[in-house]
C-alpha cells in the first residue's frame, strides 16, 4: 500500500489514505503496513513540492494533539481543542519553513469529530449496529478521533526549499513521538520517518 500512495498525484492520496482507514476500521483485529493505520503517537504527513506550490496534509489521531479521543464536554477539554487548533492554524510556525522560500498560505482546512465535523459518511450506516458485545459501532469510532490538516503554500522560491523541519510540531505537541512522511519534490518520492531527535527533512 505504501508504494502504491507514493505512485499517486497528490489529489488522490487523501483518497488513498481514506480508503485505507476505512481497511483499518474493518480489519482492525489484524495489523497492516497501511498509512490508515491509527497508532498513538504516530502521525502521517504527505508533502508535495510541484513548482511553486506546496502542499502538506497532515493527519494523528486526536489523542497526539489534545490527549485525548472523545468529544469535548468539560470547559478543560474545550479548551484543549481551541488550543490545538489555533496551533493547526498557523502552519507557517509549524513547519518553519524557511523565508528565503517566500511560502505563503494560500489554503487550509482542518477537519476533525472534535472540531464539530461529522465522521465520514460511510459510518452513518453503523450508527445502530454493535460490535457483537452490544457496543454501538459508532461508539468505537468515537474512540479513534482524528484530527486533519491540509494546507497549500505558493512559494516565491520553491529552490530554497531545501528542508522541511518539523520540530515544532514535536515541541507543540509532545505526545507525537513519530511522523511517517510521504514526500514528494522534484528530487523525486521518498518516504521516511521523523522524530523528535530527527525533525528535518530533506526535500
Amino acid at each position: 500500500m505504501r508504494r502504491l500512495l507514493l505512485a499517486l498525484p497528490f489529489a488522490l492520496l487523501p483518497l488513498a489514505i481514506a480508503q485505507a482507514a476505512d481497511e483499518h476500521d474493518h480489519d482492525h483485529d489484524h495489523e497492516h503496513g497501511s498509512l490508515g493505520a491509527h497508532e498513538h503517537g504516530v502521525g502521517r504527513l504527505n508533502a508535495v513540492l510541484d513548482g511553486q506550490t506546496l502542499e502538506l496534509e497532515l493527519e494523528s489521531p486526536a489523542m497526539n494533539l489534545v490527549g485525548f479521543e472523545h468529544q469535548a464536554s468539560t470547559d478543560a477539554d474545550k479548551a484543549k481543542v481551541a488550543a490545538a487548533r489555533k496551533q493547526l492554524e498557523q502552519p507557517l510556525a509549524l513547519f518553519s519553513l524557511p523565508q528565503a522560500a517566500g511560502c505563503v498560505i494560500n489554503a487550509q482546512k482542518l477537519n476533525s469529530p472534535l472540531f464539530g465535523d461529522k465522521p465520514a459518511a460511510d459510518h452513518d450506516d453503523h450508527d445502530h449496529a454493535t460490535d457483537g458485545k452490544g457496543v454501538a459501532a459508532h461508539d468505537h469510532d468515537h474512540d479513534h478521533s482524528e484530527i486533519h490538516a491540509h494546507y497549500q503554500f505558493t512559494c516565491a522560491t520553491p529552490g530554497a526549499l531545501k528542508n522541511l523541519d518539523l520540530a515544532n510540531i514535536f515541541k507543540t505537541f509532545p505526545a507525537t513521538q513519530k511522523i511517517q512522511v510521504q514526500l514528494i519534490s522534484p528530487n523525486g518520492q521518498q518516504g521516511v520517518e521523523a522524530t523528535g531527535a530527527a525533525a528535518t527533512l530533506k526535500f
